[in-house]
């Protein structure tokens, strides 16, 4: 992938599509959600393309215990806060509030919710493999001053099987 395309995808106004292979014509719309509010634009276009192209949607969360949403203690007088496997109770909860009402507004697609436990860039290249295209959000900074597009954007542009579109969000630094 070129400058061109990470500049624009980093500083467009509008959903960018890169086409790094040959798409594939047949497969869901596979879409990264981390649950941010700016990742509510990407959920939409997701939705919206699944419904326009006639197929269903992949909707996956990666995380680790690194980065999960720790649910808040169960019995703070027990040796562990939490009870084995509220982590992924609790991103398995982050994903469907993410989700919620899209099924609602497009109930012609059907969605298959995915919760990995791992990394997030791998498990978006993996899943794009047998997707038409790969959907993910971008909120602005990447955690470092002046890298306006995230390490995942960053790998599905570089690294992706098929078509990627980076959303940005409503609140990204442009």
């Amino acid at each position: 992938v070129g400058s061109t395309a990470v500049h624009l995808a980093a500083h467009g106004r509008c959903p960018v599509l890169v086409v790094r292979e040959q798409p594939v014509a047949e497969g869901p719309i596979v879409l990264g959600v981390d649950g941010s509010p700016a990742g509510e634009r990407a959920v939409d276009f997701a939705f919206e393309e699944a419904a326009f192209r006639g197929t269903g949607l992949v909707a996956l969360h990666a995380w680790t215990t690194w980065n999960a949403t720790l649910p808040p203690p169960q019995d703070p007088s027990l040796p562990y806060a939490n009870q084995p496997g509220a982590l992924a109770a609790e991103e398995e909860r982050l994903l469907s509030e993410a989700l919620a009402g899209h099924r609602e507004r497009y109930p012609e697609v059907a969605v298959e919710h995915q919760v990995v436990h791992g990394g997030t860039r791998e498990a978006l290249i993996e899943a794009g493999r047998s997707a038409q295209l790969t959907v993910v959000g971008a909120r602005g900074r990447g955690g470092f001053a002046g890298l306006l597009l995230g390490s995942v954007s960053q790998a599905l542009l570089h690294h992706a099987h098929g078509p990627v579109a980076v959303v940005r969000g409503a609140d990204a630094h442009h």
